[in-house]
């Protein structure tokens, strides 16, 4: 517990009040893993909190039919709500759905409703099924450029679970793929399966796509099965791993219930801290290099 005040204590000395850099583009990054229950929905909305509060200004577009993100940010998406869905399925402007955070000034979101459960079947015989989110992400860009509106300096997507068509989508529109690992053994077993199939989506889809971060979650310091998975990790993707690694948290986990993230809802805990440190590792990189053909 010392150790952990100590560190919490030395890391809100190096935060306050530090801005972030900022990107000569707007970067894309989804957010992946196939596996369930590993921070993903976490990851995004506190990662985007995070450099929003730094000055910078984030869409979060929320393309997860369970619309976790969308409840954490606070955003309506009860049905009905003009959302993804009507983005991908109806051609809608992304700039008819998104919504501007109200705990957040510079933190946009895209909700996602429970329409978009039955999108995989509707994608099917639609033209251009993987590139509708990708279309629909460069039209808005475009359209607040010519509107005169701020700049977006970074987009996070949101994914389910599946390497279904909404999943492929995210990997059509990104060119990164930032992956939240849980630090458990189980966690392992399907990396190797999504690094294949970002490379499947890179070699048929889009060729700019790769991995540039690796997130280690659910980081419990007391544990030897945690310290195990997390330099097994950082041995096989030296470059991609961030070094900052999110803690096991209350916090975090109590956050989405009041319609906030960690980084609203108690800024000063650990949880809220490691989130405001990754957001800023992130920053300070920028798009580093891809994966080799030995580390995938």
């Amino acid at each position: 517990m010392a150790t952990q005040l100590a560190a919490d204590a030395r890391r809100r000395i190096e935060l306050s009040g530090r801005s972030f850099t900022r990107p000569h583009s707007t970067r894309v990054i989804t957010v992946a893993n196939q596996k369930g229950g590993v921070g993903k929905t976490t990851t995004t909305v506190n990662l985007a909190a995070a450099l929003a509060q730094a000055g910078l200004n984030v869409l979060v577009i929320d393309n997860d039919p369970q619309g976790n993100a969308s409840t954490a940010l606070g955003i309506e998406h009860h049905g009905g709500t003009p959302s993804v869905y009507e983005v991908l399925v109806e051609d809608e402007d992304l700039a008819a759905v998104v919504q501007q955070s109200s705990r957040i000034p510079r933190l946009w979101c895209a909700p996602a409703t429970i329409d978009l459960s039955g999108a995989e079947i509707e994608l099917v015989s639609l033209v251009a099924r993987e590139n509708r989110l990708r279309t629909a992400v460069e039209t808005y860009l475009a359209h607040r450029e010519a509107t005169g509106m701020d700049r977006l300096d970074y987009v996070l997507i949101d994914c389910p679970p599946s390497l279904g068509l909404l999943t492929v989508n995210a990997f059509v529109a990104a060119r990164e793929v930032l992956i939240p690992i849980q630090c458990e053994y189980y966690a392992l077993e399907g990396l190797s399966q999504l690094l294949k199939n970002v490379e499947l989506i890179k070699n048929h889809l889009n060729p700019g796509l790769h991995v540039s971060s690796i997130l280690l979650t659910m980081y419990d310091a007391r544990t030897n099965l945690a310290h195990q998975v997390a330099a097994e990790v950082r041995e096989h993707f030296p470059a991609q791993t961030l070094r900052t690694t999110v803690p096991r948290s209350v916090r975090i986990s109590e956050a989405p219930s009041y319609g906030q993230t960690v980084m609203t809802y108690d800024p000063g805990s650990s949880g809220a801290l490691a989130y405001l440190a990754a957001a800023r590792e992130l920053a300070d990189r920028g798009a580093p290099a891809r994966l080799t053909p030995e580390e995938s």
